[in-house]
């Protein structure tokens, strides 16, 4: 990678710290001296890139910033692993929750403003607004209407009114819908609504105007930070090609990688059930890796508002919708033509009726009721099991069922609907068990076992009473060959909590100091339990302008 630095440039005399995660995000090791690292001697950092600000992460919050910190007069070099730009935010439906009496409001004579979205989000009794830090959603709500008008004023484009507050919200008219791009090639989830690809592509386009220099398949390694102590954030590290290159942020580091679900090490920190078998939601596109978390934790900063993560409301971990795959996630399908399907591997068969089957656990057995989908099921789902080697995690959940309710579905339970790892099927229930093939099936599940199960259950189909878990009038037995069982196991959505900040997006140590030079936003940041992008948006544009307009930090 060429330099465009001026060479080698000295920090301070403590020297700096840095850190490292590993390439899963399942774990840190920490250059020097473990945990708690001494100061490095004095030394001197070449640096390969440099600009007024770094941002790690071109989703939406990243992007947001990066443009933001343009608007501030800052230069800016955006870094992202990925082989293309916007994160989840370019598989989300680009539903836009931002109110406060912004213009698109004013026209459709909505009512609304900083002090009822306030109102809305510090709810006592609504479990998404009750943990919440009231200063960062007082400084939400107050930049909600300015920052819908920086979307505008970056090329976002908006389909019209659309009803409903989301989450705590009560408020209607505060959901907007953004245009989904007009390139297919460049929509990575088409035919589905994924709007949300308008409104990164927006970004990206305007950033790349205003001169932001975008460098994908660069992986963040390393925060680098003067001190462990008291220093400001320098740059990072980043690998790009099997090397290692430094990029300084004179004026401030923005991490936003996306959150933490694809990190198995650091869910479990909120939910030791959370072991490997539960994927995450806009994989394999978006990896979620908690590097953001992670790599800022490991030079002294805090998480905040934890209770958030667990506190059962809202989509931190959801039923599947599509099953057979390893991603099935309420309405994002991957269909053939899109260009990560190679990734994907298959659409799975989207569910119409939970009546066509019944879902049992690696052991072959019923855990509740189909048709339920609250967290009930879920905490049923992540139940122990009386596999003695796995107490946490309740391993795979299959969708089980036959010949009629492929027939009713309308499913064709072949590939590229289905994934062979992640679907199975059988002339017999004892043939089918033994057929299964899955990488987080530790045991092979017992034929008999799920022969015994099906028919108690087709025993409740003709009585009418699910005795067992209360399924509302069983109405299909399952009896007609050939057999099936497609993976439903319950997959992970938001981060709901995250890295501790100011009112500024300043990332706060544990002693609960601000970090200099560091920021972050949107599911890396803890505070605000807020499903969708406007969280991403305001907070990502607190943080490009605030880094962008403070001094340089350089020596």
């Amino acid at each position: 990678m060429s330099s465009n630095a001026k060479g080698p440039n000295p920090v301070s005399r403590r020297g700096f710290l840095k850190t490292t995660v590993a390439t899963g995000g399942a774990g840190v090791a920490i250059a020097a001296a473990g945990l708690h690292p001494k100061e490095a001697e004095a030394a001197e950092i070449k640096w390969d890139r440099s600009a007024d600000v770094v941002v790690v992460g071109a989703g939406v919050s990243g992007l947001a910033c990066a443009c933001a910190a343009r608007d501030a007069g800052a230069s800016v070099i955006m870094i992202d692993e990925n082989f293309d730009i916007g994160g989840r935010g370019m598989l989300s439906g680009g539903s836009i929750q931002l109110g406060g009496g912004h213009s698109l409001q004013k026209k459709y004579g909505t009512v609304d403003s900083a002090d009822m979205i306030f109102a809305d989000w510090t709810r006592h009794d609504h479990p998404s607004s009750r943990y919440s830090d009231r200063d960062i959603v007082r400084k939400f709500a107050d930049e909600n209407a300015a920052t819908f008008e920086f979307l505008l004023a970056h090329g976002v484009q908006f389909t019209g009114r659309e009803e409903g507050g989301g989450g705590a919200s009560t408020n209607a008219g505060r959901t907007y819908q953004t245009v989904e791009w007009h390139i297919p090639s460049q929509v990575m989830a088409p035919h589905r609504g994924r709007n949300g690809s308008g409104l990164v592509r927006r970004l990206e386009e305007s950033a790349r105007k205003a001169g932001v220099e975008i460098l994908l398949r660069h992986s963040m390694t390393s925060i680098i930070r003067e001190s462990p102590r008291s220093g400001r954030v320098l740059g990072i590290t980043a690998r790009y090609m099997d090397k290692d290159i430094n990029v300084q942020g004179k004026k401030g580091v923005f991490v936003g990688t996306g959150g933490h679900p694809g990190n198995v090490n650091l869910r479990r920190t909120f939910d030791p059930r959370l072991t490997e078998e539960y994927q995450q939601a806009c994989a394999p596109y978006a990896r979620q890796s908690g590097a953001a978390e992670v790599m800022s934790m490991a030079i002294g900063a805090s998480l905040w508002a934890t209770a958030l993560q667990t506190s059962q409301s809202g989509a931190a971990i959801t039923k599947t919708a599509h099953i057979g795959c390893q991603w099935g996630y309420g309405q994002l399908v991957i269909e053939t033509d899109s260009p990560i399907f190679h990734l994907a591997r298959a659409t799975g068969l989207t569910v119409a009726s939970w009546q066509d089957v019944i879902m049992v656990n690696q052991t072959g057995k019923r855990f509740w009721n189909e048709l339920d989908g609250s967290y009930n099921f879920i905490a049923a789902a992540m139940a122990y099991n009386g596999d003695p080697d796995k107490l946490n995690g309740g391993g795979p959940i299959w969708a089980i069922f036959d010949s009629d309710a492929v027939a009713r579905e309308k499913w064709n339970p072949k590939p590229p609907n289905v994934d062979p790892l992640y679907f199975a099927s059988g002339a017999t229930l004892k043939e089918l068990a033994a057929s299964i093939n899955n990488p987080y099936q530790k045991r092979p599940m017992p034929g008999t076992v799920l022969q015994e199960t099906v028919e108690r259950y087709n025993s409740f189909v003709t009585s009418g009473v699910d005795t067992d878990f209360k399924k509302p009038k069983p109405m299909y037995k399952i009896e007609k060959p050939p057999f099936y069982a497609a993976w439903a196991t319950p997959i992970l959505h938001d981060s709901l909590t995250g890295l501790r900040v100011n009112t500024d997006q300043q990332v706060i140590d544990i002693f609960g100091q601000v970090i200099p030079g560091l920021y972050t936003g949107g599911e890396s940041m803890g505070g605000l339990a807020q499903h969708g992008l406007g969280r991403d948006l305001v907070s990502g544009r607190i943080a490009g302008l605030h880094a962008g307009r403070s001094p340089s930090g350089t020596r």
